[in-house]
Protein backbone atom coordinates (compact mmCIF):
# COMPACT_ATOMS: atom_id res chain seq x y z
CA UNK A 1 0.00 0.00 0.00
CA UNK A 2 2.82 2.31 0.71
CA UNK A 3 3.93 2.32 -2.38
CA UNK A 4 0.32 3.86 -3.91
CA UNK A 5 -0.18 7.40 -4.48
CA UNK A 6 -2.97 8.73 -2.00
CA UNK A 7 -6.44 9.17 -4.12
CA UNK A 8 -7.41 11.95 -2.17
CA UNK A 9 -5.56 14.48 -4.07
CA UNK A 10 -7.85 14.00 -7.64
CA UNK A 11 -11.33 14.47 -7.73
CA UNK A 12 -13.34 11.29 -8.97
CA UNK A 13 -16.34 12.49 -11.29
CA UNK A 14 -19.22 10.21 -11.74
CA UNK A 15 -19.69 9.10 -15.69
CA UNK A 16 -22.91 7.97 -16.78
CA UNK A 17 -26.98 8.67 -17.18
CA UNK A 18 -28.71 6.67 -14.91
CA UNK A 19 -30.51 8.89 -12.73
CA UNK A 20 -31.04 6.26 -9.81
CA UNK A 21 -27.23 5.80 -10.04
CA UNK A 22 -26.36 9.83 -10.62
CA UNK A 23 -28.37 10.26 -7.27
CA UNK A 24 -26.81 7.40 -5.49
CA UNK A 25 -23.34 8.77 -6.01
CA UNK A 26 -24.71 12.19 -5.34
CA UNK A 27 -24.59 11.08 -1.57
CA UNK A 28 -20.85 9.80 -1.61
CA UNK A 29 -18.49 11.83 -0.29
CA UNK A 30 -15.94 10.16 -2.71
CA UNK A 31 -17.95 11.49 -5.50
CA UNK A 32 -17.22 15.13 -6.27
CA UNK A 33 -19.08 16.09 -9.68
CA UNK A 34 -20.66 14.28 -12.78
CA UNK A 35 -20.93 14.11 -16.66
CA UNK A 36 -22.83 12.81 -18.70
CA UNK A 37 -23.12 12.72 -22.65
CA UNK A 38 -25.37 11.79 -25.35
CA UNK A 39 -23.94 8.31 -25.69
CA UNK A 40 -24.68 7.57 -22.02
CA UNK A 41 -27.73 9.02 -21.86
CA UNK A 42 -29.09 7.03 -25.37
CA UNK A 43 -27.21 4.17 -23.30
CA UNK A 44 -29.78 4.76 -20.22
CA UNK A 45 -32.55 5.19 -21.89
CA UNK A 46 -32.91 8.95 -21.95
CA UNK A 47 -35.43 10.12 -24.57
CA UNK A 48 -35.86 13.53 -23.17
CA UNK A 49 -32.72 15.56 -23.01
CA UNK A 50 -34.11 18.76 -20.79
CA UNK A 51 -36.39 16.61 -18.71
CA UNK A 52 -33.76 14.49 -17.79
CA UNK A 53 -30.91 17.52 -16.95
CA UNK A 54 -33.55 19.08 -14.61
CA UNK A 55 -34.15 16.36 -12.84
CA UNK A 56 -30.90 15.62 -11.95
CA UNK A 57 -30.29 19.70 -11.16
CA UNK A 58 -33.52 19.49 -9.38
CA UNK A 59 -31.52 17.30 -6.42
CA UNK A 60 -28.00 17.39 -7.56
CA UNK A 61 -26.76 21.58 -6.60
CA UNK A 62 -23.73 21.20 -5.17
CA UNK A 63 -21.63 19.29 -7.36
CA UNK A 64 -20.60 19.91 -11.26
CA UNK A 65 -22.72 18.24 -13.64
CA UNK A 66 -21.17 18.41 -17.66
CA UNK A 67 -24.12 18.45 -19.83
CA UNK A 68 -22.78 17.98 -23.79
CA UNK A 69 -24.52 20.04 -26.51
CA UNK A 70 -25.24 17.82 -29.20
CA UNK A 71 -25.62 19.80 -32.46
CA UNK A 72 -22.59 19.70 -35.52
CA UNK A 73 -22.94 23.29 -36.41
CA UNK A 74 -21.04 25.65 -34.63
CA UNK A 75 -23.67 28.53 -34.70
CA UNK A 76 -26.19 25.61 -33.08
CA UNK A 77 -23.15 24.37 -30.75
CA UNK A 78 -23.59 28.09 -29.18
CA UNK A 79 -26.71 28.11 -29.03
CA UNK A 80 -26.86 25.07 -27.08
CA UNK A 81 -24.01 25.82 -24.95
CA UNK A 82 -25.80 29.12 -24.03
CA UNK A 83 -29.12 27.11 -23.02
CA UNK A 84 -27.84 24.97 -21.27
CA UNK A 85 -25.47 27.64 -19.00
CA UNK A 86 -28.61 28.54 -17.82
CA UNK A 87 -29.71 25.57 -15.84
CA UNK A 88 -27.15 25.77 -12.77
CA UNK A 89 -24.61 27.49 -11.11
CA UNK A 90 -22.82 23.63 -11.36
CA UNK A 91 -23.31 23.10 -14.36
CA UNK A 92 -20.66 23.25 -16.89
CA UNK A 93 -20.92 22.65 -20.96
CA UNK A 94 -19.72 20.41 -22.84
CA UNK A 95 -18.18 21.26 -26.13
CA UNK A 96 -16.79 18.39 -28.32
CA UNK A 97 -12.91 19.32 -29.82
CA UNK A 98 -14.32 19.10 -33.47
CA UNK A 99 -17.48 18.77 -35.02
CA UNK A 100 -18.33 15.81 -37.50
CA UNK A 101 -15.92 17.29 -40.25
CA UNK A 102 -13.02 17.97 -37.92
CA UNK A 103 -14.18 21.58 -38.09
CA UNK A 104 -12.64 22.97 -34.88
CA UNK A 105 -14.66 24.06 -31.89
CA UNK A 106 -11.80 26.22 -30.66
CA UNK A 107 -13.13 29.79 -32.13
CA UNK A 108 -16.29 28.92 -29.83
CA UNK A 109 -14.88 27.54 -27.07
CA UNK A 110 -12.83 31.17 -26.64
CA UNK A 111 -16.49 32.98 -27.34
CA UNK A 112 -18.16 31.23 -24.49
CA UNK A 113 -15.87 30.78 -22.10
CA UNK A 114 -14.87 34.97 -22.63
CA UNK A 115 -18.33 35.24 -21.84
CA UNK A 116 -18.32 33.49 -18.46
CA UNK A 117 -19.46 29.96 -19.61
CA UNK A 118 -17.90 27.21 -17.49
CA UNK A 119 -17.18 24.33 -20.58
CA UNK A 120 -15.71 21.04 -20.30
CA UNK A 121 -14.08 21.16 -23.72
CA UNK A 122 -14.08 16.71 -24.60
CA UNK A 123 -13.18 14.73 -26.82
CA UNK A 124 -9.39 15.87 -26.91
CA UNK A 125 -6.75 12.71 -27.51
CA UNK A 126 -4.06 15.18 -28.93
CA UNK A 127 -1.37 17.24 -27.41
CA UNK A 128 -2.17 19.91 -30.27
CA UNK A 129 -5.70 19.68 -29.47
CA UNK A 130 -4.41 20.61 -25.39
CA UNK A 131 -2.53 23.01 -26.82
CA UNK A 132 -5.25 24.75 -28.56
CA UNK A 133 -8.00 24.10 -26.20
CA UNK A 134 -5.90 25.68 -23.40
CA UNK A 135 -5.21 28.97 -25.38
CA UNK A 136 -8.53 29.24 -26.54
CA UNK A 137 -9.72 29.25 -22.26
CA UNK A 138 -6.84 31.69 -20.99
CA UNK A 139 -8.49 34.32 -19.23
CA UNK A 140 -11.81 32.85 -19.46
CA UNK A 141 -13.85 31.32 -16.83
CA UNK A 142 -13.05 28.10 -14.82
CA UNK A 143 -13.23 25.08 -17.44
CA UNK A 144 -11.91 21.38 -17.71
CA UNK A 145 -9.79 20.02 -20.60
CA UNK A 146 -10.54 16.24 -20.98
CA UNK A 147 -7.92 13.76 -22.38
CA UNK A 148 -9.57 10.91 -23.17
CA UNK A 149 -6.47 8.57 -22.05
CA UNK A 150 -8.42 5.14 -22.05
CA UNK A 151 -9.00 5.17 -25.91
CA UNK A 152 -5.25 6.72 -26.28
CA UNK A 153 -4.51 3.37 -24.22
CA UNK A 154 -6.86 1.70 -26.82
CA UNK A 155 -4.85 2.47 -30.02
CA UNK A 156 -1.69 0.91 -28.14
CA UNK A 157 -0.09 4.37 -27.02
CA UNK A 158 1.02 4.89 -22.97
CA UNK A 159 -0.85 7.42 -22.26
CA UNK A 160 0.69 8.54 -19.25
CA UNK A 161 3.82 10.50 -20.98
CA UNK A 162 1.03 12.27 -22.94
CA UNK A 163 -1.17 13.39 -19.95
CA UNK A 164 2.04 14.77 -17.66
CA UNK A 165 2.78 17.29 -20.74
CA UNK A 166 -0.95 17.83 -21.03
CA UNK A 167 -0.96 19.06 -17.20
CA UNK A 168 1.97 20.91 -17.83
CA UNK A 169 0.27 23.08 -20.57
CA UNK A 170 -2.85 23.56 -18.58
CA UNK A 171 -0.49 24.53 -15.08
CA UNK A 172 1.20 27.03 -17.44
CA UNK A 173 -1.89 28.99 -18.96
CA UNK A 174 -3.70 29.60 -15.49
CA UNK A 175 -5.16 27.75 -12.08
CA UNK A 176 -8.46 27.91 -13.83
CA UNK A 177 -8.06 25.18 -15.96
CA UNK A 178 -8.72 21.70 -14.83
CA UNK A 179 -6.98 18.16 -16.53
CA UNK A 180 -8.93 15.58 -16.74
CA UNK A 181 -8.28 11.90 -17.36
CA UNK A 182 -11.22 10.60 -19.52
CA UNK A 183 -12.53 7.22 -20.04
CA UNK A 184 -10.23 4.69 -17.66
CA UNK A 185 -10.52 1.57 -18.48
CA UNK A 186 -9.40 -0.26 -14.73
CA UNK A 187 -8.74 0.62 -11.82
CA UNK A 188 -4.87 1.08 -12.10
CA UNK A 189 -5.90 4.38 -14.36
CA UNK A 190 -6.98 6.09 -11.36
CA UNK A 191 -3.67 5.88 -9.74
CA UNK A 192 -1.71 6.26 -13.09
CA UNK A 193 -3.74 9.77 -13.17
CA UNK A 194 -3.39 10.49 -9.51
CA UNK A 195 0.22 10.32 -9.64
CA UNK A 196 0.21 12.49 -12.80
CA UNK A 197 -1.28 15.09 -10.95
CA UNK A 198 -4.55 15.35 -12.93
CA UNK A 199 -7.29 17.42 -10.92
CA UNK A 200 -10.39 14.82 -12.51
CA UNK A 201 -10.87 11.40 -13.53
CA UNK A 202 -14.46 10.01 -14.55
CA UNK A 203 -15.62 6.62 -13.30
CA UNK A 204 -18.35 4.10 -14.19
CA UNK A 205 -20.35 2.71 -11.24
CA UNK A 206 -18.61 -0.09 -12.35
CA UNK A 207 -15.33 0.79 -11.78
CA UNK A 208 -16.06 3.11 -9.02
CA UNK A 209 -17.24 -0.28 -6.93
CA UNK A 210 -13.77 -1.57 -7.53
CA UNK A 211 -12.36 1.54 -5.26
CA UNK A 212 -12.50 -0.95 -2.35
CA UNK A 213 -9.57 -3.26 -4.00
CA UNK A 214 -6.96 -0.51 -3.83
CA UNK A 215 -3.92 -1.83 -1.49
CA UNK A 216 -5.74 -4.96 -1.01
CA UNK A 217 -3.01 -7.82 0.10
CA UNK A 218 -2.31 -9.66 -3.08
CA UNK A 219 -2.00 -12.73 -0.68
CA UNK A 220 -4.68 -12.80 0.25
CA UNK A 221 -6.21 -12.00 -3.23
CA UNK A 222 -4.57 -14.86 -4.55
CA UNK A 223 -6.32 -17.14 -1.82
CA UNK A 224 -9.32 -15.73 -2.96
CA UNK A 225 -8.71 -16.16 -6.22
CA UNK A 226 -8.42 -19.85 -5.97
CA UNK A 227 -11.37 -20.43 -3.22
CA UNK A 228 -13.33 -18.94 -6.37
CA UNK A 229 -12.57 -21.29 -8.65
CA UNK A 230 -12.97 -24.24 -6.47
CA UNK A 231 -16.27 -23.08 -5.53
CA UNK A 232 -16.72 -22.57 -8.68
CA UNK A 233 -15.54 -26.59 -9.94
CA UNK A 234 -17.96 -27.21 -7.26
CA UNK A 235 -21.17 -25.95 -7.89
CA UNK A 236 -20.47 -27.25 -11.52
CA UNK A 237 -20.52 -30.35 -10.33
CA UNK A 238 -17.34 -30.94 -12.42
CA UNK A 239 -15.66 -34.41 -12.36
CA UNK A 240 -12.59 -36.48 -14.26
Amino acid sequence: MSNLPSLDRIKIFADGASLASMLEAAGDPRIAGFTTNPTLMRKAGVTDYLAFAKQVLAQIRDKPISFEVFADELPEMKRQALEIATWGENVYVKIPITNTRRETATPLVRELSAAGVKLNVTAICTLEQVRETVQALKGGAPSVVSVFAGRIADTGRDPVPLMKEALQICRAATSRIELLWASPRELLNIVQAAEVGCDIITVTPDLFKKLELVGKDLGTFSLETVQMFYRDAQAAGFKL
